[in-house]
């Protein structure tokens, strides 16, 4: 089993590059970054009943500036987002940073992505919440296009250029590895079984039986599972029972979230998750 570590990197936070270095020296897989360009005040003042956010979801730094950090002061490291919410952002220029972030990293750049949740935060981009999925896979669809050729056209319902030039393209080939977020609806699932590489749900929501249930429909539609990483993300590590379960229906990585860990706990919390690996 491979471990990663998930960070809400903020200015209180311990910093991208230093988490990354003190992982990287503790033998762990990865380190990945959340992302939120905002959250809308109107949701944070909701009544009760409502969902409520730490500070930390609306103090996110960008997390591709975060990987590139990341990225420059490490050398094995794997670097991800986790995850980017692809529609809110131009795509055209989203698809050159994560190839950007993929050379300075020398191929280490994980694309962790998601439609999002929150849907007052996707209106302020423009974005329909019902559309959500719809257009997050003609957007990797897109992208695909302009990592992999050199004159890429698209037209589709919401995303349409004629031919282009964008350099450069990633150094990972054809693309640095999609890892799709998200719970274990139909949706979901479509949209890692049609664009993704992997598959990397939020252990609780749903919990871990749901979760098996999507492992066993990715893999009827990829024979012999090997197209489909499946990873966890927590908030805490699994017990040992419930990690034995995961490795025999084929979860290859856990990923801890240090939330937004000033320097001191993050470290702390480092040396005590060390001892799994």
């Amino acid at each position: 089993m491979k471990y990663g570590l998930h960070l809400f990197a903020t200015e209180s936070s311990i910093q991208p590059a230093e988490l990354a270095r003190a992982a990287e020296e503790r033998g762990f897989e990865s380190v990945w970054f959340s992302e939120h360009t905002h959250i809308p005040v109107s949701f944070l003042d909701a009544g009760p009943g409502e969902r409520k956010l730490p500070d930390y979801y609306w103090q996110t730094y960008d997390p591709f500036i975060a990987s590139a950090l990341a990225a420059t002061t490490t050398d094995r490291i794997k670097i991800g987002t986790g995850v980017s919410l692809v529609l809110e952002h131009d795509l055209i220029a989203l698809a050159k940073t994560v190839a950007t972030v993929d050379q300075v990293s020398n191929g280490r750049f994980i694309f962790g992505v998601g439609p999002g949740w929150l849907a007052a935060e996707m209106e302020n981009h423009g974005v329909q919440y019902p559309s959500r999925y719809q257009r997050i896979n003609e957007y990797l669809t897109a992208m695909k296009e302009i990592w992999t050729k050199d004159e890429p056209r698209f037209e589709g319902k919401f995303v349409n250029f004629s031919a282009l030039k964008a350099y450069p393209k990633p150094l990972q080939s054809p693309h640095p590895p999609i890892i799709g977020g998200g719970g274990a609806g139909p949706k979901t699932l479509e949209m890692v079984a049609m664009n993704c590489d992997g598959w990397m749900p939020i252990l609780g929501y749903p919990e871990w039986p749901e979760i098996k249930k999507g492992i066993a429909q990715l893999k009827s539609g990829h024979p012999g599972g090997t197209v489909i990483e499946f990873s966890i993300f927590c908030w805490a590590p699994p017990g040992e029972s419930t990690l034995e379960d995961m490795r025999s229906h084929g979860v290859s990585k856990i990923v801890i979230s240090l939330e937004a860990h000033a320097r001191d706990a993050a470290l702390q919390a480092l040396d005590n998750y060390a001892q799994l690996i």
